[in-house]
Protein backbone atom coordinates (compact mmCIF):
# COMPACT_ATOMS: atom_id res chain seq x y z
CA UNK A 1 0.00 0.00 0.00
CA UNK A 2 2.81 2.38 0.90
CA UNK A 3 4.56 1.72 -2.40
CA UNK A 4 1.28 2.40 -4.27
CA UNK A 5 0.93 5.76 -2.54
CA UNK A 6 4.48 6.69 -3.32
CA UNK A 7 3.95 5.88 -7.00
CA UNK A 8 1.03 8.33 -7.02
CA UNK A 9 3.22 11.16 -5.68
CA UNK A 10 4.95 13.03 -8.51
CA UNK A 11 8.71 12.89 -8.47
CA UNK A 12 8.93 16.71 -8.36
CA UNK A 13 6.84 16.74 -5.19
CA UNK A 14 9.12 14.18 -3.56
CA UNK A 15 12.08 16.37 -4.43
CA UNK A 16 10.30 19.38 -2.98
CA UNK A 17 9.60 17.55 0.29
CA UNK A 18 13.22 16.42 0.42
CA UNK A 19 14.45 19.97 -0.12
CA UNK A 20 12.14 21.31 2.57
CA UNK A 21 13.43 18.74 5.06
CA UNK A 22 17.00 19.65 4.22
CA UNK A 23 16.19 23.35 4.65
CA UNK A 24 14.50 22.68 7.99
CA UNK A 25 17.53 20.76 9.21
CA UNK A 26 19.83 23.51 7.99
CA UNK A 27 17.65 26.15 9.68
CA UNK A 28 17.69 24.23 12.97
CA UNK A 29 21.47 23.98 12.82
CA UNK A 30 21.69 27.64 11.91
CA UNK A 31 19.35 28.53 14.75
CA UNK A 32 21.61 26.74 17.24
CA UNK A 33 24.63 28.58 15.84
CA UNK A 34 22.71 31.87 15.93
CA UNK A 35 21.84 31.40 19.61
CA UNK A 36 25.42 30.49 20.39
CA UNK A 37 26.71 33.55 18.58
CA UNK A 38 24.29 35.74 20.54
CA UNK A 39 25.62 34.37 23.83
CA UNK A 40 29.27 34.75 22.85
CA UNK A 41 29.58 37.94 20.88
CA UNK A 42 27.14 40.53 22.21
CA UNK A 43 29.00 41.54 25.37
CA UNK A 44 32.39 41.33 23.69
CA UNK A 45 31.61 43.46 20.63
CA UNK A 46 29.09 46.14 21.58
CA UNK A 47 30.91 49.33 22.75
CA UNK A 48 30.48 49.77 26.51
CA UNK A 49 30.88 52.81 28.71
CA UNK A 50 34.23 52.58 30.54
CA UNK A 51 34.00 55.93 32.28
CA UNK A 52 36.94 57.34 30.33
CA UNK A 53 36.75 61.04 29.49
CA UNK A 54 39.40 63.61 28.60
CA UNK A 55 42.97 63.12 29.79
CA UNK A 56 42.73 66.15 32.06
CA UNK A 57 39.54 64.95 33.77
CA UNK A 58 40.80 61.37 34.08
CA UNK A 59 44.07 62.59 35.63
CA UNK A 60 42.24 64.79 38.15
CA UNK A 61 40.04 61.87 39.24
CA UNK A 62 42.69 59.15 39.33
CA UNK A 63 42.78 59.02 43.17
CA UNK A 64 38.98 59.03 43.55
CA UNK A 65 37.20 55.75 44.32
CA UNK A 66 35.39 54.18 41.32
CA UNK A 67 31.98 54.78 42.91
CA UNK A 68 32.55 58.51 43.41
CA UNK A 69 34.40 58.84 40.12
CA UNK A 70 31.35 57.53 38.27
CA UNK A 71 29.13 59.89 40.28
CA UNK A 72 31.27 62.92 39.37
CA UNK A 73 31.58 62.01 35.68
CA UNK A 74 27.87 61.29 35.43
CA UNK A 75 27.08 64.62 37.08
CA UNK A 76 29.40 66.63 34.82
CA UNK A 77 27.99 65.20 31.60
CA UNK A 78 24.43 65.49 32.92
CA UNK A 79 24.95 69.24 33.19
CA UNK A 80 26.59 69.29 29.77
CA UNK A 81 23.46 67.69 28.29
CA UNK A 82 21.14 70.02 30.22
CA UNK A 83 23.00 73.13 29.02
CA UNK A 84 23.05 71.80 25.45
CA UNK A 85 19.33 71.07 25.59
CA UNK A 86 18.63 74.54 26.97
CA UNK A 87 20.57 76.05 24.10
CA UNK A 88 18.48 74.16 21.56
CA UNK A 89 15.27 75.32 23.28
CA UNK A 90 16.52 78.90 23.06
CA UNK A 91 17.21 78.50 19.33
CA UNK A 92 13.57 77.60 18.65
CA UNK A 93 11.16 74.76 17.82
CA UNK A 94 12.63 73.85 14.44
CA UNK A 95 16.01 73.21 16.08
CA UNK A 96 14.23 70.98 18.61
CA UNK A 97 12.71 68.96 15.77
CA UNK A 98 16.18 68.62 14.23
CA UNK A 99 17.57 67.49 17.61
CA UNK A 100 14.85 64.83 17.89
CA UNK A 101 15.76 63.57 14.42
CA UNK A 102 19.47 63.33 15.28
CA UNK A 103 18.76 61.49 18.55
CA UNK A 104 16.40 59.15 16.73
CA UNK A 105 19.07 58.27 14.15
CA UNK A 106 21.65 57.59 16.87
CA UNK A 107 19.25 55.39 18.88
CA UNK A 108 18.36 53.46 15.72
CA UNK A 109 22.08 52.99 14.98
CA UNK A 110 22.77 51.63 18.49
CA UNK A 111 19.98 49.05 18.39
CA UNK A 112 20.65 47.94 14.82
CA UNK A 113 24.36 47.61 15.61
CA UNK A 114 23.53 45.11 18.35
CA UNK A 115 21.60 43.09 15.78
CA UNK A 116 24.49 43.15 13.34
CA UNK A 117 27.00 42.06 15.96
CA UNK A 118 24.86 39.44 17.65
CA UNK A 119 23.78 37.70 14.46
CA UNK A 120 27.04 38.12 12.52
CA UNK A 121 25.26 39.84 9.66
CA UNK A 122 28.33 41.42 8.12
CA UNK A 123 28.24 38.87 5.30
CA UNK A 124 24.58 39.42 4.48
CA UNK A 125 24.17 41.23 1.14
CA UNK A 126 22.67 44.74 1.27
CA UNK A 127 21.14 44.33 4.71
CA UNK A 128 22.92 47.25 6.34
CA UNK A 129 21.95 49.45 3.39
CA UNK A 130 18.34 48.27 3.49
CA UNK A 131 18.03 48.95 7.23
CA UNK A 132 18.99 52.58 6.73
CA UNK A 133 16.79 52.76 3.65
CA UNK A 134 13.76 51.71 5.71
CA UNK A 135 14.68 54.34 8.32
CA UNK A 136 14.80 56.99 5.59
CA UNK A 137 11.47 55.82 4.18
CA UNK A 138 9.78 55.84 7.59
CA UNK A 139 11.01 59.34 8.35
CA UNK A 140 9.87 60.57 4.95
CA UNK A 141 6.37 59.31 5.69
CA UNK A 142 6.05 60.52 9.29
CA UNK A 143 7.75 63.88 8.89
CA UNK A 144 5.82 64.48 5.67
CA UNK A 145 2.55 63.77 7.45
CA UNK A 146 3.40 66.27 10.17
CA UNK A 147 4.53 68.96 7.75
CA UNK A 148 1.31 68.62 5.75
CA UNK A 149 -0.82 68.72 8.88
CA UNK A 150 0.68 71.94 10.21
CA UNK A 151 2.08 73.69 7.12
CA UNK A 152 0.04 72.21 4.28
CA UNK A 153 -0.96 75.60 2.84
CA UNK A 154 2.63 76.82 2.67
CA UNK A 155 3.87 73.59 1.07
CA UNK A 156 1.03 73.50 -1.46
CA UNK A 157 1.87 77.01 -2.69
CA UNK A 158 5.41 75.95 -3.60
CA UNK A 159 5.36 74.63 -7.14
CA UNK A 160 8.13 72.12 -6.51
CA UNK A 161 6.58 70.74 -3.29
CA UNK A 162 2.95 70.69 -4.39
CA UNK A 163 3.10 67.22 -6.07
CA UNK A 164 4.94 65.82 -3.04
CA UNK A 165 2.09 67.02 -0.82
CA UNK A 166 -0.65 65.70 -3.10
CA UNK A 167 0.87 62.25 -3.60
CA UNK A 168 2.78 61.95 -0.31
CA UNK A 169 1.24 58.69 0.86
CA UNK A 170 1.52 57.01 -2.52
CA UNK A 171 5.18 58.03 -2.75
CA UNK A 172 5.80 56.74 0.79
CA UNK A 173 4.13 53.43 -0.02
CA UNK A 174 6.11 53.09 -3.25
CA UNK A 175 9.38 53.72 -1.40
CA UNK A 176 8.56 51.07 1.19
CA UNK A 177 7.52 48.49 -1.41
CA UNK A 178 10.76 49.15 -3.30
CA UNK A 179 12.69 48.30 -0.12
CA UNK A 180 10.62 45.15 0.35
CA UNK A 181 11.35 44.02 -3.21
CA UNK A 182 15.05 44.75 -2.74
CA UNK A 183 15.05 42.67 0.45
CA UNK A 184 13.47 39.69 -1.36
CA UNK A 185 16.09 39.91 -4.10
CA UNK A 186 18.84 39.99 -1.46
CA UNK A 187 17.77 36.70 0.14
CA UNK A 188 20.46 34.00 0.19
CA UNK A 189 19.44 30.41 0.84
CA UNK A 190 21.94 29.68 3.57
CA UNK A 191 21.06 32.91 5.41
CA UNK A 192 17.22 32.87 5.26
CA UNK A 193 16.78 32.64 9.03
CA UNK A 194 19.25 35.39 9.84
CA UNK A 195 17.92 37.71 7.14
CA UNK A 196 14.28 37.41 8.20
CA UNK A 197 15.28 37.73 11.87
CA UNK A 198 17.09 40.98 11.15
CA UNK A 199 14.24 42.15 8.90
CA UNK A 200 11.92 41.80 11.90
CA UNK A 201 14.56 43.38 14.16
CA UNK A 202 14.70 46.42 11.89
CA UNK A 203 10.93 46.88 11.79
CA UNK A 204 10.49 46.52 15.55
CA UNK A 205 13.22 49.13 15.99
CA UNK A 206 11.41 51.44 13.57
CA UNK A 207 8.21 50.96 15.56
CA UNK A 208 9.87 51.75 18.88
CA UNK A 209 12.15 54.58 17.76
CA UNK A 210 10.76 56.31 14.67
CA UNK A 211 7.06 56.14 15.57
CA UNK A 212 7.59 57.46 19.08
CA UNK A 213 10.00 60.19 17.99
CA UNK A 214 7.27 61.25 15.55
CA UNK A 215 4.92 61.61 18.52
CA UNK A 216 7.50 63.79 20.26
CA UNK A 217 7.48 66.08 17.24
CA UNK A 218 3.68 66.19 17.34
CA UNK A 219 3.87 67.26 20.98
CA UNK A 220 6.23 70.10 20.04
CA UNK A 221 3.83 71.46 17.43
CA UNK A 222 0.94 71.41 19.91
CA UNK A 223 2.90 73.80 22.13
CA UNK A 224 6.41 73.68 23.54
CA UNK A 225 5.04 73.15 27.04
CA UNK A 226 3.76 69.69 25.99
CA UNK A 227 7.34 68.80 25.09
CA UNK A 228 9.46 70.62 27.67
CA UNK A 229 7.50 69.69 30.81
CA UNK A 230 7.39 65.90 30.17
CA UNK A 231 11.02 65.80 29.02
CA UNK A 232 12.12 67.77 32.09
CA UNK A 233 10.10 65.48 34.36
CA UNK A 234 11.90 62.40 33.05
CA UNK A 235 15.27 64.14 33.43
CA UNK A 236 14.39 65.20 36.98
CA UNK A 237 13.16 61.72 37.89
CA UNK A 238 16.29 60.11 36.49
CA UNK A 239 18.60 62.49 38.36
CA UNK A 240 16.75 62.49 41.68
CA UNK A 241 16.17 58.73 41.69
CA UNK A 242 19.92 58.31 41.16
CA UNK A 243 20.73 60.82 43.93
CA UNK A 244 18.32 59.31 46.47
CA UNK A 245 19.48 55.82 45.56
CA UNK A 246 23.16 56.80 45.75
CA UNK A 247 22.93 58.31 49.24
CA UNK A 248 20.03 56.42 50.84
CA UNK A 249 19.40 53.33 48.69
CA UNK A 250 19.39 50.01 50.55
CA UNK A 251 16.32 48.09 49.35
CA UNK A 252 16.54 46.57 45.82
CA UNK A 253 13.62 47.53 43.58
CA UNK A 254 13.74 45.09 40.66
CA UNK A 255 16.09 42.29 39.60
CA UNK A 256 16.42 43.63 36.05
CA UNK A 257 18.24 46.67 37.43
CA UNK A 258 20.14 45.65 40.59
CA UNK A 259 21.27 49.24 41.28
CA UNK A 260 17.68 50.55 41.41
CA UNK A 261 16.29 50.90 44.94
CA UNK A 262 12.95 51.64 46.52
CA UNK A 263 14.46 54.67 48.23
CA UNK A 264 15.55 56.08 44.87
CA UNK A 265 12.19 55.24 43.26
CA UNK A 266 10.11 56.94 45.97
CA UNK A 267 12.46 59.91 46.38
CA UNK A 268 12.58 60.45 42.66
CA UNK A 269 8.77 60.31 42.41
CA UNK A 270 8.28 62.92 45.12
CA UNK A 271 10.90 65.23 43.62
CA UNK A 272 9.41 64.85 40.14
CA UNK A 273 5.90 65.88 41.28
CA UNK A 274 7.23 68.98 43.06
CA UNK A 275 9.50 69.86 40.13
CA UNK A 276 6.63 69.37 37.66
CA UNK A 277 4.45 71.89 39.51
CA UNK A 278 7.22 74.49 39.60
CA UNK A 279 8.27 73.94 35.99
CA UNK A 280 4.69 74.09 34.72
CA UNK A 281 3.88 77.31 36.59
CA UNK A 282 7.05 78.95 35.26
CA UNK A 283 6.37 78.08 31.61
CA UNK A 284 2.72 79.11 31.88
CA UNK A 285 3.82 82.72 32.28
CA UNK A 286 4.94 82.92 28.64
CA UNK A 287 2.81 82.61 25.51
CA UNK A 288 5.92 81.36 23.69
CA UNK A 289 5.64 78.02 25.49
CA UNK A 290 1.86 77.48 25.46
CA UNK A 291 0.89 78.48 21.92
CA UNK A 292 0.84 75.83 19.18
CA UNK A 293 3.23 76.31 16.29
CA UNK A 294 1.30 77.44 13.23
CA UNK A 295 1.89 79.19 9.94
CA UNK A 296 0.67 82.79 10.03
CA UNK A 297 -0.81 83.82 6.68
CA UNK A 298 -0.48 87.52 7.39
CA UNK A 299 3.14 87.39 8.53
CA UNK A 300 4.03 84.59 6.10
CA UNK A 301 6.09 82.97 8.84
CA UNK A 302 5.83 80.51 11.72
CA UNK A 303 3.96 81.96 14.65
CA UNK A 304 3.86 81.26 18.38
CA UNK A 305 1.17 83.87 19.07
CA UNK A 306 -2.34 82.75 19.96
CA UNK A 307 -5.37 83.23 22.14
CA UNK A 308 -4.76 80.91 25.06
CA UNK A 309 -6.90 77.82 25.31
CA UNK A 310 -8.88 76.92 28.45
CA UNK A 311 -6.09 74.84 30.05
CA UNK A 312 -3.66 77.78 29.97
CA UNK A 313 -5.98 80.42 31.52
CA UNK A 314 -6.52 81.06 35.24
CA UNK A 315 -9.76 79.64 36.64
CA UNK A 316 -11.35 79.63 40.07
CA UNK A 317 -12.05 76.24 41.66
CA UNK A 318 -14.12 75.42 44.74
CA UNK A 319 -12.05 73.61 47.36
CA UNK A 320 -13.27 70.31 48.86
CA UNK A 321 -15.10 70.63 52.18
CA UNK A 322 -12.33 68.98 54.22
CA UNK A 323 -9.84 71.62 53.00
CA UNK A 324 -12.30 74.39 53.89
CA UNK A 325 -12.65 72.90 57.39
CA UNK A 326 -8.88 72.57 57.69
CA UNK A 327 -8.43 76.23 56.77
CA UNK A 328 -11.07 77.24 59.29
CA UNK A 329 -8.96 75.72 62.09
CA UNK A 330 -6.35 78.39 61.36
CA UNK A 331 -8.85 81.18 60.83
CA UNK A 332 -8.52 81.01 57.04
CA UNK A 333 -11.49 81.39 54.73
CA UNK A 334 -10.46 78.76 52.16
CA UNK A 335 -13.41 78.28 49.83
CA UNK A 336 -11.94 78.76 46.38
CA UNK A 337 -8.55 78.63 44.72
CA UNK A 338 -7.39 80.23 41.47
CA UNK A 339 -5.06 78.16 39.32
CA UNK A 340 -4.23 77.07 35.79
CA UNK A 341 -5.98 73.84 34.70
CA UNK A 342 -2.67 72.75 33.18
CA UNK A 343 -1.27 72.41 36.71
CA UNK A 344 -3.68 69.53 37.30
CA UNK A 345 -2.62 67.92 34.05
CA UNK A 346 1.03 68.32 35.03
CA UNK A 347 0.36 66.26 38.16
CA UNK A 348 -0.96 63.44 35.96
CA UNK A 349 2.14 63.64 33.78
CA UNK A 350 4.52 63.73 36.75
CA UNK A 351 2.87 60.68 38.30
CA UNK A 352 3.26 58.79 35.03
CA UNK A 353 6.87 60.00 34.64
CA UNK A 354 7.82 58.80 38.12
CA UNK A 355 5.75 55.61 38.43
CA UNK A 356 5.38 54.19 34.90
CA UNK A 357 8.18 56.04 33.10
CA UNK A 358 10.97 54.05 34.80
CA UNK A 359 9.53 50.87 33.31
CA UNK A 360 10.81 52.10 29.95
CA UNK A 361 14.24 51.89 31.54
CA UNK A 362 13.48 48.46 33.04
CA UNK A 363 12.40 47.26 29.61
CA UNK A 364 15.72 48.47 28.17
CA UNK A 365 17.58 46.80 31.05
CA UNK A 366 15.88 43.49 30.27
CA UNK A 367 16.82 43.91 26.62
CA UNK A 368 20.47 44.51 27.51
CA UNK A 369 20.56 41.58 29.91
CA UNK A 370 19.18 39.32 27.19
CA UNK A 371 22.31 40.06 25.15
CA UNK A 372 24.68 40.30 28.12
CA UNK A 373 25.59 43.95 27.61
CA UNK A 374 25.77 46.77 30.15
CA UNK A 375 25.12 49.73 27.84
CA UNK A 376 23.80 50.42 24.34
CA UNK A 377 27.00 52.29 23.55
CA UNK A 378 29.74 54.52 24.93
CA UNK A 379 28.81 57.88 23.39
CA UNK A 380 28.11 59.73 26.68
CA UNK A 381 30.70 59.17 29.46
CA UNK A 382 29.07 58.02 32.68
CA UNK A 383 25.77 57.34 30.95
CA UNK A 384 26.43 54.92 28.08
CA UNK A 385 24.71 55.32 24.73
CA UNK A 386 21.92 57.61 23.61
CA UNK A 387 19.38 54.82 24.02
CA UNK A 388 20.44 54.43 27.66
CA UNK A 389 19.34 58.02 28.27
CA UNK A 390 16.23 58.24 26.11
CA UNK A 391 14.50 54.91 26.77
CA UNK A 392 12.08 56.48 29.28
CA UNK A 393 11.59 59.57 27.11
CA UNK A 394 10.07 57.50 24.30
CA UNK A 395 7.46 55.96 26.59
CA UNK A 396 6.69 59.34 28.13
CA UNK A 397 6.25 60.95 24.71
CA UNK A 398 3.68 58.34 23.72
CA UNK A 399 1.74 58.88 26.95
CA UNK A 400 1.69 62.67 26.51
CA UNK A 401 0.50 62.37 22.90
CA UNK A 402 -2.30 59.96 23.86
CA UNK A 403 -3.21 62.04 26.93
CA UNK A 404 -3.34 65.27 24.92
CA UNK A 405 -5.38 63.68 22.13
CA UNK A 406 -7.84 62.14 24.60
CA UNK A 407 -8.38 64.92 27.15
CA UNK A 408 -7.05 68.21 25.76
CA UNK A 409 -7.03 68.46 21.99
CA UNK A 410 -9.91 70.30 20.37
CA UNK A 411 -10.69 71.22 16.78
CA UNK A 412 -8.51 74.15 15.78
CA UNK A 413 -10.17 76.83 13.60
CA UNK A 414 -6.74 77.79 12.25
CA UNK A 415 -6.06 74.26 11.04
CA UNK A 416 -9.51 74.04 9.45
CA UNK A 417 -8.84 77.29 7.58
CA UNK A 418 -5.48 75.93 6.44
CA UNK A 419 -7.17 72.82 5.07
CA UNK A 420 -9.75 74.94 3.23
CA UNK A 421 -7.04 77.18 1.76
CA UNK A 422 -5.26 74.11 0.42
CA UNK A 423 -8.30 73.35 -1.78
CA UNK A 424 -8.83 74.59 -5.32
CA UNK A 425 -10.48 78.05 -5.65
CA UNK A 426 -13.82 76.61 -6.78
CA UNK A 427 -13.80 74.14 -3.87
CA UNK A 428 -13.07 76.98 -1.45
CA UNK A 429 -16.11 78.86 -2.80
CA UNK A 430 -18.21 75.73 -2.36
CA UNK A 431 -17.15 75.45 1.29
CA UNK A 432 -17.86 79.17 1.80
CA UNK A 433 -21.37 78.91 0.34
CA UNK A 434 -22.17 75.80 2.38
CA UNK A 435 -20.97 77.44 5.60
CA UNK A 436 -22.84 80.65 4.81
CA UNK A 437 -26.09 78.78 4.15
CA UNK A 438 -25.74 76.73 7.35
CA UNK A 439 -25.14 79.85 9.48
CA UNK A 440 -28.08 81.65 7.84
CA UNK A 441 -30.50 78.79 8.54
CA UNK A 442 -29.49 78.74 12.23
CA UNK A 443 -29.99 82.49 12.50
CA UNK A 444 -26.31 83.16 13.21
CA UNK A 445 -25.79 85.17 10.05
CA UNK A 446 -28.08 87.84 8.60
CA UNK A 447 -27.67 88.83 5.00
CA UNK A 448 -28.86 92.27 3.89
Amino acid sequence: MTETRRRNVPESQENLVSDVRKDEKSDEEGDDVLRLEADINASASVPQDTGKTTEVLDASLKDVSPRWKNWIIRGIFTWVMIVGFGTVVWLGPLYMVLLILLIQIKCFHEIITIGYIVYRSHELPWFRTLSWYFLLTSNYFFYGESMMQYFGVLLSRTEFLSPLVTYHRFISFSLYVSGLVAFVFSLVKKHYLKQFTLFGWTHVTLLLIVTQSHLIMQNIFEGLIWFLVPVSMIICNDIMAYMFGFFFGKTPLIKLSPKKTWEGFIGGAFATIVFGLIMSYALLQFDYFVCPIEYDEAKEALSLDCERSFVFRLHEYALPQFLQNFGALFGRDWKTMTMYPFILHSISMSVFASVIGPFGGFFASGFKRAFKIKDFGDTIPGHGGFMDRFDCQLLMATFVHVYHSSFIKAISPQKLVQQVLSLKPEEQMQVFNMLQESLRKRGLLRLN
